[in-house]
């Protein structure tokens, strides 16, 4: 049965018994937060009604993201409520394996936003691609991602139907199974009206995460077409999907033509690295933002193959992924070319890089860039992949 809302929050959305009960708070006061959650959500994007959705990724889970606020909301919250659907974790803030020199007051907040995620009974997967891990739903399934590379990618290459979700909507939707029916997950959204048109031809992923972040900006829809571009391998895919994510509120590309066309040229890439790159070197290279996979720590062992790197070079993986790695004999041929693997965390608002520590770093991801520069206040080197190894090993 669908009633009308008739509740304190006046809505246009149509919702259920069980969901206006929810709401009104018949179920306990957390569900009854994320219920006026989505239901604002809803009415702000223009949503006639919640649907099931079947994943939820969250963010909000790292200390240097969400503070004590954040820390203190999270304990309280996950008390007295529990996920109701697949429910998978972003990364933390370190390698509870490598603490280094963390500082034991961060170790300690960080470990209980964790329990307090684990309390709930979302999966501890620390990961910014849930996409290379996990097993992937069918074709259009409605999910909720507030990772916002993990929710471009999913629209644009898996053909899944999420927003570009907040933490808090992400978590609300991880409780209640259910999510607004509102832009990206409409189809009309989904079929871009402006197109970016590359004039140039593309020599490494860098490239693509130029034009992402381009796009992110320019684009003021929900979808954009790319055209001029060959189809992305995985690891191309992946730097487009998060340099979009980073740079503004568009969450899904197309291959193709749109009626509206915007060219990307040289000037327009060179742009984009005046702004992000800011360094000539670095003290350290690192790889990992979003964090790496299979496919780039292969491609990363052929290029290595027989060589050293001569500064420090960090590795960003997941747990999931290192375990592949290390099972095929990856990770230990890649730390006898001097890098190392930090499980669990990513480049970005981590407290192993910090201005106090470094000056500069080198890396060849525009989002990492774009967060090493304006939040841990750590100048770039940004190059491609292919280059740092030329560069930096002997």
């Amino acid at each position: 049965m669908v009633l009308i809302l008739s509740t304190e929050i006046m809505s246009g959305l149509e919702l259920s018994r069980d969901e206006e009960e929810a709401l009104a708070g018949k179920l306990g006061k957390a569900l009854a937060s994320a219920y006026k959650i989505l239901v604002a959500i809803g009415e702000s994007t223009g949503a006639k009604k919640l649907i099931p959705i079947k994943w939820a990724h969250l963010s909000g889970v790292n200390y240097n993201t969400i503070g004590d606020p954040g820390m203190d909301f999270l304990d309280k919250f996950s008390r007295t409520t529990k996920v109701v659907v697949k429910s998978t974790l972003n990364p933390m803030g370190y390698d509870r394996n490598k603490p280094e020199d963390i500082p034991s007051s961060f170790q300690e907040k960080q470990g209980s936003i964790i329990e307090s995620y684990e309390r709930m009974g979302v999966n501890p997967s620390f990961t910014c691609t849930p996409y290379e891990i996990f097993d992937i739903p069918d074709k259009g399934t409605a999910i909720s991602f507030a990772e916002s590379n993990a929710a471009v990618f999913s629209n644009s290459i898996l053909d899944l139907r999420t927003n570009k979700e907040s933490a808090l909507s992400a978590l609300a939707g991880s409780v209640t199974g259910k999510a607004p029916l509102s832009e990206l997950r409409l189809e009309e959204a989904r079929s871009p009206k402006v197109g970016i048109e590359a004039n140039f031809k593309f020599g490494s992923e860098l490239d693509y995460g130029l034009m992402g972040y381009f796009a992110g900006k320019v684009i003021k829809d929900s979808s954009v077409a790319f055209s001029g571009i060959s189809k992305p391998s995985m690891i191309e895919a992946k730097m487009l999907s998060a340099a979009i994510g980073t740079s503004g509120s568009c969450g899904m590309f197309t291959l193709g033509t749109a009626k509206e066309k915007i060219s990307f040229d040289r000037k327009e890439a060179k742009a984009v690295m005046d702004e992000l790159n800011t360094a000539e070197d670095g003290d350290i290279i690192t790889l990992g933002s979003p964090q790496l996979g299979m496919n780039e720590l292969d491609y990363l062992d052929k290029l290595v193959e027989g060589k050293k790197f001569n500064k420090r070079c960090i590795i960003f993986c997941s747990r999931a992924i290192h375990n592949q790695a290390a099972r095929v004999g990856l990770t230990g041929k890649l730390q006898r070319s001097g890098a190392e693997f930090m499980c669990d965390s990513c480049t970005c608002l981590t407290p192993y890089v910090t201005k106090e520590k470094y000056d500069s770093i080198v890396s060849n991801s525009v989002k990492g860039a774009y967060y090493l520069n304006n939040s841990n206040e750590v100048s770039v080197a940004l190059k491609d992949i292919k280059t740092i190894v030329k560069d930096y090993t002997e």
